[in-house]
């Protein structure tokens, strides 16, 4: 059976318009996912947007003021709770649990917590997006033509370890290599994480001390390397995300993450949608 997929997005996220609740969870029950998770962006940092090259979204732009700035719209709470109700009655036989992914959450406790009061979430999740760069902040993508790569990522995982070691907000550490989606193969060379090993580690160490579990997330397949560090790192339970912002997406490289999870030691859980736990 494949893993619970723990990191989905819908049209009730800001920059998801062309993702679907109903359809995902119609995908889900396809493919065979015992349940999902609808972990929603819950974002206040601006940034700018790409106006050029690579990176451009139209959705984006369009959301975006003339300026380029990016402020995330506010989270409708009632309205995507009354969808998860929707759902859960439409889908009976597919276990769907509300969640949120949290965006710097360390810099916005106050604004994350008035809407973690606001309902349950089942699967809360945290997320480094942006850093800090010039007078605001940018993505990743943003910083790489202005700063060597190396310094980059370098400040990304020093990032999240203020992220883990700054929020008690979340239970699930979300894409420990989201800096590395965009790193400029072509400028750098290929990436490989063991040039970042002791930062990676100190990020995996703060996570596996705080108690919290780390995401396999298969939008960009993990390097099977960070599992291994995460294990001899002490953590003790993985969740696997697709990150899937279209209903194709859910559940996308699940087969072969589970696989990868059990090689490094870790199982199912009691119940087809808990987290994955160490073995012992």
């Amino acid at each position: 059976m494949l893993p619970a997929d723990s990191h989905v997005h819908s049209e009730w996220s800001w920059d998801a318009p062309l993702a679907s609740m109903e359809r995902t969870c119609g995908e889900a029950i396809r493919i065979g996912l015992p349940a999902v998770a609808f972990t929603e962006h819950l974002d206040h940092t601006v940034w700018p947007v790409a106006v050029e090259g690579p990176y451009v979204n139209e959705h984006l732009t369009a959301v975006a003021a003339a300026d380029g700035l990016l402020t995330p719209p506010a989270f409708d709470v009632a309205g995507y709770l009354a969808a998860i109700e929707r759902c859960r009655e439409r889908f009976p036989d597919l276990r769907i649990m509300s969640g949120l992914e949290l965006g710097e959450p360390h810099w916005h406790a106050a604004a994350c917590a008035d809407v973690l009061r606001a309902g349950r979430f089942d699967r809360v999740l945290g997320s480094l997006h942006c850093l800090p760069h010039g007078d605001g902040f940018a993505e990743p993508w943003g910083i790489y033509p202005h700063r060597p790569a190396a310094e980059v990522m370098r400040r990304y995982l020093a990032g999240i370890v203020e992220l883990v070691t700054g929020s008690a907000a979340f239970t699930v550490l979300a894409h420990v290599d989201y800096a590395a989606r965009f790193w400029p193969a072509e400028a750098a060379g290929p990436f490989d994480p063991a040039a970042f090993e002791e930062e990676f580690r100190a990020v995996l160490r703060a996570t596996a001390r705080s108690g919290r579990a780390l995401e396999i997330n298969t939008r960009l397949p993990m390097r099977p390397t960070l599992l291994t560090w995460w294990h001899e790192e002490g953590g003790e339970a993985v969740s696997f995300g697709s990150d899937a912002h279209l209903p194709a997406a859910v559940g996308h490289g699940f087969a072969a993450a589970a696989r990868m999870a059990e090689a490094h030691g870790f199982r199912p859980g009691r119940n087809p949608y808990d987290l994955w736990p160490r073995a012992r």
